[in-house]
């Protein structure tokens, strides 16, 4: 089965009491859930973490290119500023391997500095506006790429 890490930054783990209007009211543990039940339905070994630290997620990023294992990302803040995430980005697909970009919400639609992310253009591709369901399109997108 081919594995998937779903690697979360900051904040995320306040899912479901930290601005539930733009973040919705369903928690991470309800993510984590989700994301198991969408893998399995598309024979991917889902895995869901999440971090408040640079460092660690760069480090569950290495171990992704590492362990050969594709990885859905949420850099939430850490999109718009964090040039050594997007260097650590750029190794996935650097190996050969699929990362897909996703947010809950839209950050195009929201203040300013949202604007620009700076893993998007080494990512595969960006999800984006579709709360939990960005995660399952990104879950379903390697998917369909894996299956060519």
């Amino acid at each position: 089965m081919t594995r998937v890490l779903v690697l979360n930054g900051p904040n995320l783990g306040r899912l479901g009491v930290r601005e539930p209007e733009v973040y919705g009211s369903a928690t991470l543990a309800d993510l984590e859930r989700a994301a198991s039940g969408w893998g399995a339905a598309l024979d991917l070994e889902v895995e869901v973490r999440q971090t408040d630290d640079e460092a660690e997620i760069i480090g569950w990023i290495h171990e992704a290119v590492d362990a050969r294992a594709h990885v859905v990302l949420n850099p939430a803040a850490f999109t718009h500023y964090s040039y050594a995430l997007r260097d650590a980005a750029a190794q996935i697909t650097t190996a050969g391997l699929l990362l897909v970009e996703v947010h809950l919400s839209n950050p195009a639609a929201r203040e300013e500095f949202r604007h620009v992310s700076v893993v998007g253009p080494v990512a595969t591709g960006t999800i984006a506006g579709f709360g939990f369901d960005s995660y399952r399109l990104g879950l379903e997108a390697i998917a369909v790429r894996l299956r060519g």
